[in-house]
């Protein structure tokens, strides 16, 4: 049984596909921009969650997928489980809100 990976073992396992990732992400905002009607999508808030999360990828530490998984993620209510209990309905997702 072997210890731990080191972190250049880590980083050697990792790289190519953090890579191809981040290569995709620039990708995908290269097509948007060069869309027509671009102005609009920027003021879009999905948008703007995409911007935060860059911010954040390029911070130190090492919490930030759930930094970013926060981003994305509705504000907690607590009183989701009662009303659900109670008429059985579910929230609607909005799809131009913060998530």
């Amino acid at each position: 049984m072997s210890g731990p990976m080191t972190s250049i073992q880590v980083f050697e396992q990792v790289f190519l596909q953090t890579r191809a990732k981040v290569l995709e992400v620039a990708a995908s905002l290269d097509r948007l921009a060069r869309t027509e009607g671009f102005e609009a999508v920027q003021s879009d808030s999905r948008y703007q969650q995409l911007r935060q999360s860059l911010e954040v990828l390029l911070g130190s530490g090492t919490n930030r997928a759930a930094t970013i998984q926060q981003i994305f993620s509705d504000p907690y209510d607590p009183a989701w489980v009662s009303r659900f209990q109670a008429t059985g309905e579910r929230p609607e997702l909005n799809p131009t809100a913060p998530h």
